[in-house]
């Protein structure tokens, strides 16, 4: 089993593969804007859990951030309102961050594209949001579904984001390299002529056949 887990290779696994290895838990259930198309991330999460309509949180995680982190920024409902733009990014990008995922809004979306830090959100808007009450930092929330705890290794790509709880995440690592190398071999089958139809004994299923 692999001690830890290699970032680089579980972005690049991606998120269908690593939801369904790890027998399709953790999938963040939820429509994402993806801002940079084509970015992949894995990261370990760090969260910003802000009070509704306010993004104090958000400047304060921005002190705590680590290369290589995703920042995971939710409100209590989410809602309309741009928790990040330009400004809130750039400080991201500076500290190193591998992506940020918004349950919220962001806005400056043309100045997000061109600084280029991966960013996923549930809304684009450009509403603002107050800086009035304190909320909590690196507490668990739960995000499209799933439950995300600091240090749970969250991956984003063009199909959305799924979160691996801490403790699972060598298993799962290699439960979707095999996936994959099985992907690879049924690919390959199909690119002969082979359908899914018999393959999986679909065929049976419907007409009664072997």
């Amino acid at each position: 089993m692999t001690e830890t887990p290699d970032l680089e290779l579980l972005a690049r696994l991606g998120v269908a593969t690593i939801h369904e290895a790890s027998g399709k838990a953790g999938l963040i259930d939820i429509e994402l804007v993806q801002v940079i198309r084509g970015s992949r991330v894995a990261g370990p999460a760090r969260i910003a859990a802000c009070a509704q309509g306010d993004n104090l949180m958000v400047h304060a995680v921005m002190a705590e951030a680590q290369p290589g982190d995703v920042l995971v920024l939710t409100m209590p409902d989410p809602a309309p309102v741009a928790l990040i733009g330009e400004l809130l990014a750039t400080q991201a990008s500076v500290r190193g961050v591998a992506g940020v995922l918004v349950d919220g809004a962001i806005r400056d979306l043309e100045q997000l594209e061109e600084l280029g830090l991966p960013v996923w959100a549930r809304y684009v808007r450009v509403r603002g949001a107050l800086k009035d009450v304190p909320g909590r930092l690196n507490v668990p929330v739960t995000v499209g579904g799933t439950e995300i705890r600091p240090g749970d290794i969250v991956v984003l790509d063009c199909d959305g984001a799924v979160a691996v709880p801490r403790e699972r995440v060598a298993e799962v690592q290699e439960l979707a390299i095999a996936r994959e190398s099985r992907e690879l071999e049924l690919r390959a089958k199909l690119e002969r002529g082979a359908l899914t139809y018999d393959i999986h004994g679909l065929r049976a299923v419907i007409e009664g056949k072997g």
